[in-house]
């Protein structure tokens, strides 16, 4: 006979399975979750749960990142370089971002 999803919860509970959980009391934010439109919801949960950040997330963190250290540079040839990188990070995701519109016309 098998068990029902309360039987078994019920038995992991008084087993401590569920002790030491991370974020273990805190109130659960899901806005981001409802603020995804619903069609996206599952596959971007999805992701998440398996840490992984799509590229173009990745290069607007870089590009943040070296607009940070252009705010705090004093050196012209530092704010120079740092400039160039923006600038080719900046191509980069706007090159993704056009390819993924060819993609999705198709």
């Amino acid at each position: 006979m098998t068990k029902s999803v309360d039987e078994i919860i019920r038995e992991a509970i008084e087993q401590g399975k569920f002790n030491n959980l991370p974020n273990q009391g805190k109130k659960l934010d899901l806005s981001n979750y409802f603020d995804t439109p619903e069609d996206l919801r599952i596959g971007y949960s999805v992701l998440k749960s398996g840490d992984y950040v799509p590229e173009e997330v990745l290069i607007l963190k870089e590009i943040g990142e070296l607009k940070e250290q252009l705010g705090i540079t004093h050196d012209e040839a530092q704010k120079k370089k740092l400039l160039k990188a923006i600038q080719q990070k900046q191509l980069a995701y706007n090159l993704l971002i056009e390819r993924f519109k060819r993609h999705s016309k198709i």
